[in-house]
């Protein structure tokens, strides 16, 4: 069954990508990768909730193999649930001229070579998608918008993730030489082990965007139309989080105590240094691309304390801390997603995401709008909606990472349930902003207060992926039990109980929903048929100008004079004036990324220079080539003499 399903989802994919050659065809081929990529989430859920395996096992040998396990199953679910509405979107969003139409079927492509990553079974197949997931979406933004300073962006993308992503070929590599993909666990403790789990660290690290190796993220995610933009972040980051599962849980067995100290310290540093440059950007795409960093960091958070847990012999709570690293997993895909199609519809209506240029879009794309509303409630970790729920049981897990080892795991997980706090909060704090800004108040430019309502397949896409953080937050235990179930290992998840998971009585969200509606019914019946009256604003006496709004920096202030020491925040102040008389006084201000200024810019900065001097190697005369090789066998027979005389 669940075999003819993923053959049937991954034939309508292709079909909808063959289709999309015809322009008259075109809103049938879309719909057809739409309907391919809801079987792909069927499959799965059919393949999670049987425990069924289908097709080929790991191994170790260089030959094609192709499988579905629980694991798989649970990305492919996650991959069919954004996609499948994202592809929809891509309908009314994507226009059907021959651009348009490449841009579509690049997106097709996209989600069956994600599909090939998550069923390899061998490395050179894995390794062979894993590339391609990389440069399929550099391609799409390349033709969506063949800019100067989209290519410049691409470029530093595909050379953070190449040069980064060798850490990936290095780990893949040392495994299958060892034979651990589908055989036994690399020696605890060994140096081979220590060395595939670091290099896996820093090429998937590198891919799911985790700090500090994250600077490719916030430039590719903004610039990419908003159906790929879905598609990078709700999806192609995870597949990262997979390959780090597989790695670091499952074929590495085992791990040192410092290794889980290392990959909390990751997810530490991603969750908080993420949100906190998301407070400080204006434009949308970017600030959403940030909040990407930071749900990874709580995601690799969960991933770090299973490392430690398991280290400690608490393999029912690693289990727990696994389920609750996956479920966030899962939830960020269905509210990133969201947010980054919303705001594509917020540009297709107002034509700009300057939040300082937007406001009052509540009112004038209700549908929209309210999606928006839900998705960023959910990403803030509001209850009762999804991001609540995986939040507070990675906290869980991360209280008994402190509480069940010694000292050094214990002062790590306390700085780990720190971060995740301070994560949660300043989430907040940058969404209500960003709800102020966008979605409420007057609007501040005259497109946006002639803003209308997108298409309806647009609008049931976020519309879609809003239900899906609701049904989430009400009823979570029906996907976190499964979730537990995924670890391999032994685990009793009959005695889960004992871990009070969601659904006995751990997390009451369905209880706080219905508070929730009570009490909103009571307060529309106590209010009656009395509406307030709009009123003038107050501004001190002065006429109300636009100069005079809140601003994105006006929510930010006072966090960035707190942590001015850190950010080393930059402000240019000019004055104008005539005669002695003050005309005219202009602010502009800037928080730089410290990383980028101080350690990447430097880094690209020496390596175009190591090009620049290596390309007058380059002479183009065969006499010198001739000589360059004649160079070498004269190296290479010394080197062979000296180590015969040895």
């Amino acid at each position: 069954m669940t075999f003819g399903l993923l053959v049937s989802a991954v034939g309508l994919i292709a079909a909808g990508v063959a289709g999309l050659s015809h322009a008259r065809w075109f809103a049938r081929a879309v719909a057809a990768q739409a309907a391919g990529s809801a079987l792909l989430c069927v499959a799965g859920s059919w393949a999670l909730a049987s425990g069924a395996t289908v097709g080929s096992g790991f191994a170790s040998r260089f030959e094609p193999r192709f499988g579905v396990d629980g694991l798989t199953a649970f990305f492919l679910v996650t991959l069919g649930a954004v996609a499948a509405p994202t592809l929809l979107y891509a309908r009314s969003y994507t226009r059907a001229d021959v651009r348009g139409r490449v841009v579509a079927a690049l997106c097709g492509v996209f989600v069956l070579v994600l599909v090939e990553v998550l069923c390899a079974r061998d490395p050179v197949t894995f390794l062979a998608g894993w590339e391609l997931m990389t440069l399929l979406p550099a391609a799409t933004i390349l033709v969506a918008r063949p800019d100067e300073a989209s290519r410049h962006a691409v470029f530093l993308y595909v050379a953070a993730t190449h040069v980064a992503g060798a850490g990936t070929w290095i780990a893949v590599l040392l495994l299958a030489h060892a034979g651990a993909i589908g055989g036994p666990p690399v020696a605890q403790g060994s140096a081979l082990q220590v060395t595939i789990a670091l290099t896996a660290l820093l090429g998937m690290g590198t891919k799911a965007g985790l700090v500090p190796f994250h600077s490719w993220l916030p430039r590719a995610h903004p610039i990419a139309p908003a159906p790929l933009s879905a598609l990078m972040s709700g999806v192609m980051i995870k597949i990262a989080i997979y390959g780090l599962v597989r790695v670091l849980v499952e074929w590495l067995g085992v791990l040192p105590l410092w290794i889980g100290v290392v990959v909390l310290a990751l997810g530490a540093l991603s969750a908080v240094g993420g949100v906190l440059y998301a407070i400080f950007e204006h434009e949308l795409k970017r600030l959403l691309a940030f909040h990407s960093v930071e749900n990874v960091g709580i995601i690799v958070l969960g991933l770090g304390g299973c490392v430690l847990l398991r280290a400690r012999g608490a393999d029912l709570w690693a289990a727990f801390a696994l389920g609750a690293a996956l479920l966030h997993t899962l939830n960020h895909a269905l509210f990133k997603s969201l947010l980054f199609l919303g705001a594509g519809s917020f540009e297709r209506a107002a034509g700009a995401l300057e939040l300082d240029r937007l406001g009052g879009l509540l009112r004038r794309m209700p549908w929209t709008g309210g999606a928006f509303l839900l998705g960023a409630m959910a990403i803030a970790g509001l209850p009762p909606l999804n991001g609540f729920v995986s939040e507070w049981l990675t906290l869980q897990a991360l209280l008994h990472v402190s509480a069940s080892g010694g000292v050094g795991d214990g002062v790590a997980g306390a700085i780990a349930l720190a971060a995740l706090a301070a994560t949660a909060a300043l989430a907040v704090l940058c969404f209500v902003k960003v709800v102020g800004l966008a979605l409420l108040g007057a609007p501040r430019r005259p497109a946006v207060a002639a803003a209308t309502e997108v298409a309806a397949p647009m609008r049931a896409a976020v519309v879609a992926l809003a239900l899906g953080c609701v049904v989430l937050g009400l009823v979570p235990g029906l996907v976190f039990r499964k979730l537990v179930a995924l670890a391999p290992w032994p685990t009793p998840v009959g005695s889960a109980g004992s871990l009070r998971l969601p659904g006995t009585g751990t997390l009451p969200t369905l209880g706080i929903a219905l508070s929730v509606a009570l009490l909103t019914t009571l307060l529309v019946v106590l209010r009656g048929r009395r509406r307030a009256e709009p009123a003038p604003t107050w501004a001190c006496g002065q006429l109300v100008e636009p100069e005079l709004n809140w601003t994105s920096a006006g929510f930010s202030k006072p966090l960035r004079l707190v942590l001015e020491v850190v950010l080393r925040p930059e402000r240019e102040i000019a004055v104008r004036t005539s005669a002695g008389v003050i005309q005219e006084v202009s602010y502009s201000g800037r928080v730089p990324h410290l990383l980028d200024e101080r350690l990447f810019r430097p880094a690209v900065a020496l390596g175009l220079d190591a090009a620049h001097h290596a390309r007058r190697l380059q002479t183009g005369r065969l006499g010198t080539y001739v000589a360059y090789l004649i160079a070498l066998v004269l190296f290479l027979l010394a080197a062979v003499k000296v180590g015969a005389i040895g």
